[in-house]
């Protein structure tokens, strides 16, 4: 398995029974000797950003559960990387900048609220941790793309990955969350 680099998608393996990864697509935005950090794709929280801060917005977008580290802390991807303070993680993908230039530049209308994905807390590991994980095969490393970035995601997501794998991962990508259910 190659080793993991920013910009990568980690896809859980179907058996991972960590509840905080289960079935995630993680997009790996910085990965150092230090570290890693990352967000997941494909937990939508259900909330508005408006409900999770007290601050008024010209807009209001979808929050997603970027992972269970910090979850008081708000992050976010676009495709803007004239922002001031963004950082390129993918050809068009950049993670972060100034958030009051962010939200004068939707204001503005040059920046499409639509096209920026906010997320609460993130996704961290220690140094070595996530190298040792990939190791242990916890998870199937890919290359990530904008696409994947700012598709509709949901535990469909997982599924529609696994599926594009094929093989054992396409068959995987069928069974239930819980096969006592079935």
């Amino acid at each position: 398995m190659p080793a993991p680099v920013p910009g990568d998608v980690l896809v859980a393996e179907p058996p991972m029974a960590d509840p905080n990864f289960r079935r995630t697509v993680v997009l790996l935005c910085e990965h150092t000797t230090d570290g890693s950090f990352g967000l997941v794709l494909n937990r939508p929280t259900g909330l508005a950003l408006s409900q999770a801060t007290d601050e008024a917005f010209s807009f209001d977008a979808e929050l997603w559960m970027g992972g269970p580290v910090q979850s008081d802390t708000l992050h976010y991807l676009h495709p803007y990387g004239d922002l001031d303070g963004t950082l390129p993680v993918l050809d068009d993908v950049f993670w972060g900048g100034d958030f009051d230039s962010l939200r004068s530049a939707i204001a503005a209308g040059w920046v499409d609220p639509e096209r920026v994905r906010f997320f609460v807390g993130y996704s961290g590991w220690g140094s070595g941790q996530l190298d040792a994980e990939v190791d242990e095969n916890a998870w199937i490393v890919l290359p990530g793309s904008a696409d994947l970035v700012f598709a509709d995601g949901d535990d469909a997501l997982w599924r529609q990955v696994l599926r594009q794998l094929g093989g054992e991962y396409a068959l995987l990508s069928t069974f239930p969350d819980d096969p006592r259910l079935n």
